[in-house]
């Protein structure tokens, strides 16, 4: 079982990452969580290294900045560094994505 602050959700959309002095860097998301998001970039972003980000939930658009603090391959951690209008949008998306789960997991055999 994982020690975290917040629990991880499983979330596959595509992703833009601005990092300083690098082209638009694009991927796919892996999971999110109210603190974070995980997602597969074919290039590297530095440790350490604040980044934008932009991706789309459900219930809109999503531009935040973060902190790149993993990498496990081409697999890159990212915590949210900023409170914003943005993190609203994503709390209300970790609900509704742990509202899908336990339902599925309550409906598996």
């Amino acid at each position: 079982m994982e020690n975290r602050r917040c629990p991880r959700y499983k979330l596959g959309v595509a992703i833009k990452v601005y990092a300083r002095g690098q082209r638009v860097l694009r991927g796919e998301t892996v999971d999110i969580s109210e603190s974070g998001i995980s997602a597969m970039l074919r290039d590297e972003v530095p440790l350490g290294e604040v980044v934008r980000l932009e991706f789309t939930l459900a219930p809109g658009e999503v531009e935040v900045l973060a902190v790149a603090r993993q990498r496990n391959a081409f697999r890159f951690g990212f915590e949210f560094l900023e409170d914003t209008t943005a993190q609203q949008l994503i709390r209300r998306t970790c609900r509704e994505l742990a509202i899908e789960e336990a339902l599925y997991e309550k409906h598996e055999p």
